[in-house]
């Protein structure tokens, strides 16, 4: 046999198809031991497979596989992860936590399909994995790049490391489609991660806080090698993009990835309705903690994929879909101050500043205290003893005070009604319920909060401008505003000076900030840090107006009430009249629009994709009347997929008003504009439905 021969006596043939036979015998191999948790050779022999593979690579360079298991370590990055876009958004869950939210749930999805409320639903329950979710894509069969999630639209590139984890498959068995992303989650299990720690610590390293930090830790090497020692898992679950259809269900989508070689999580299963749903929550529940592996909760599916597609996305989640929470942990705790923060809104919140306590594996400093009504309603005093939970098993909050602790001589907390950082009149507007900081742009923290937010993970996303940086920059004069931000590559040799820097760190900062003087408007709009408008409202914005240039123009004819401008901006579905003053108002501020005009001359605005090949890409749309074939809410979802704005009223912008039975107003509008109008038939044909 080949194997048996010296490596240094082989011809190039004989090379080339030992290369081949190692490649197939090692992934065979990985997928007895991964998948099927039952390995056929031992330690020794499955590492003498690669070390020969690897000797013959070294001698023939030329001859290296792009499936050869050498891939699965790498060689260390020369620098931090460059970026990758998703295909398909890789968007987060909404969350229920306990079952009547989970009914809302269900009763959304039937309202949105105009469904009956006694119509069932058929799902796939999935146990939550506590890891970090990845996203693989396949050409023909072949991985070609891996990515965290990221902000949803684009991650951080981990294709070497990922090219690690055995329980990646190299290559799809049978059949793939010729281009498909798959997504999954990277984990740690509880037995690993304890053999981890205990390396760790014996070693004198950092030790992980809990398996999914291990995990996260874990994959975000520079250097491949070093992923390649951890024991990662993968269990896989969902689908990006696709160019063809694979399984009608996700049940049978599940299947297809068993037989392309992946982990599936064996606990996954079909659920005939609500009831079953519910079930399997208190079992996986009671089930949990003896769990290999941490779960925070289930995530219920939709089973058929049909009616996912139809039910697309809301904001950042899918409507076809829930992660259903277990309880959060709770812990007590002791309150040793009350502090108010200043946030980039001008907002106060108060904050508890707590004695450390563990709370489902996180320490615990500090928990929200909301406002004002919030602290009265609860009583919270310094000194009082509190039950502790981690919302969503993430934010801490205070549930309430254990009042048979509380300390003699305590009093109740007096909410300033001045700023505590600029000294301004902090008012309380009518029906609201947070004080807000009147100082604006004088605010210093008013202005280091909307620069953190400037260069937050779903803004900007600058690596190195951390809270702690934009902080002391600002203290020091080096930041002032946005701008100046894309100003410190030119006080490179400064920042190189500060305490704690140094060349390299300076020069990685420049460098990641010249990365992103390139920025999508919708992700613009965000960082800007208005009032109301969130992540969702800055793409509605972004997808509406299409470029800055467009929507900047828009903006200030808004700032005319009654103007066509303001009744497009305010009939904008998704939108609204409150969100349509904020807007007007930040226009209205000189300061605001020079910074704008600043920020624009600096950066490379990219305009919002729009959907091309639809004969409703750019269209403006207006759907007025009764809708038989499907909802209102699915026909406007539908005509925003397809690249169509949709308003809520008819102007001499609107494109095409879609009539339905007893259209009144709007039909007539319509015919005094002489705008388009089609039936609710000729809009299923034009829209595909």
């Amino acid at each position: 046999m080949s194997a048996e021969r010296d490596v240094a006596a082989l011809s190039a043939a004989e090379a080339q198809a030992e290369l081949a036979r190692l490649a197939a015998e090692i992934v065979a191999h990985d997928r007895a031991y991964y998948e099927q948790d039952a390995p056929v050779v031992s330690d020794a022999d499955y590492d003498a497979l690669r070390r020969r593979n690897a000797a013959i690579e070294a001698r023939f360079p030329d001859l290296v596989r792009p499936d050869s298991p050498s891939h699965r370590v790498g060689a260390p990055a020369a620098g931090g992860f460059a970026k990758r876009r998703h295909l398909a958004p890789m968007l987060s869950l909404d969350n229920v936590f306990e079952p009547a939210e989970f009914t809302r749930f269900c009763s959304s999805v039937r309202r949105f399909l105009g469904l009956d409320e006694a119509a069932p639903l058929a799902f796939v329950g999935e146990p939550k994995i506590d890891g970090l979710s990845i996203s693989l894509t396949y050409e023909h069969g072949r991985f070609i790049a891996g990515a965290t999630r990221g902000d949803g639209l684009e991650g951080e590139d981990v294709t070497a490391n990922l090219r690690t984890l055995a329980a990646v498959p190299q290559r799809l068995h049978g059949h793939a489609p010729a281009l498909i992303e798959i997504r999954g989650e990277v984990f740690m299990a509880k037995a690993d991660f304890l053999a981890l720690n205990a390396t760790q610590a014996a070693a004198g390293e950092k030790i992980f806080a809990n398996p999914r930090n291990a995990a996260a830790g874990s994959l975000r090497q520079l250097d491949p090698s070093v992923t390649a020692a951890r024991p990662l898992s993968l269990f896989a679950y969902a689908m990006g993009e696709t160019s063809e259809s694979v399984a009608a269900t996700h049940g049978a989508f599940l299947d297809r990835l068993r037989g392309w070689g992946f982990a599936v999580n064996p606990l996954s299963r079909p659920l005939a309705g609500e009831a079953e749903a519910a079930a399997f929550q208190q079992e996986m529940a009671g089930r949990r903690a003896g769990l290999d592996y941490d779960i925070d909760g289930v995530v219920y599916k939709i089973d058929d994929l049909a009616l996912q597609r139809r039910l697309g996305f809301a904001g950042r989640a899918p409507r076809w879909a829930t992660a259903w929470k277990f309880p959060a942990e709770q812990a007590e705790s002791v309150v040793e101050a009350i502090r108010i923060q200043v946030g980039r809104t001008g907002a106060l919140t108060p904050v508890a500043i707590l004695a450390p306590v563990n709370v489902g594996g996180v320490l615990v400093r500090h928990a929200t205290l909301h406002n004002e009504d919030e602290i009265a309603r609860k009583d919270v005093r310094v000194g009082d003893t509190v039950i502790l939970q981690r919302a969503g098993d993430v934010i801490p909050q205070i549930v309430a005070v254990v009042a048979d602790k509380r300390p003699a001589g305590t009093v109740p907390f007096a909410f300033p009604d001045h700023c505590p950082v600029c000294g301004s009149l902090a008012l309380r507007p009518p029906g609201e319920v947070v004080r807000r900081c009147t100082g604006g742009l004088t605010c210093p923290a008013q202005a280091v909060e909307r620069l953190i937010h400037f260069v937050s993970r779903a803004a900007f996303d600058i690596e190195g401008l951390g809270e702690k940086t934009i902080a002391e920059f600002h203290a020091d004069g080096l930041i002032r505003g946005p701008a100046d931000i894309f100003r410190l590559p030119q006080r490179e040799a400064e920042i190189a000076a500060r305490e704690g820097w140094g060349e390299v760190s300076a020069r990685n900062l420049s460098l990641a900030i010249a990365a992103r003087r390139r920025i999508p408007l919708a992700r613009l709009l965000y960082a800007l840090g208005i009032r109301r408008v969130g992540e969702a409202t800055a793409r509605l914005l972004a997808r509406h107006y299409g470029s800055f240039s467009a929507w900047r123009a828009a903006m200030l004819a808004a700032r005319v009430i009654g103007s066509e401008a303001r009744e497009e901006l305010g009939s904008i579905s998704g939108i609204g009249p409150a969100i349509a003053e904020e807007l007007a108002e930040v226009f209205a501020e000189p300061r605001n629009l020079a910074t704008l005009d600043e920020l624009a001359g600096l950066l490379d605005i990219e305009d919002a994709p729009a959907a091309a090949g639809t004969a409703l890409a750019g269209k403006t749309v207006v759907f007025t009347g009764q809708l038989r074939s499907m909802t209102r809410q699915e026909a406007k979802a539908r005509a925003e997929a397809l690249g169509a704005k949709v308003t809520d009223s008819v102007s001499r912008k609107t494109d095409l008003v879609v009539l339905g039975e007893e259209a009144g107003s709007k039909a007539r509008r319509a015919a005094e504009l002489g705008v388009l109008t089609i039936t609710e038939a000729e809009w299923q044909a034009l829209a595909g439905a």
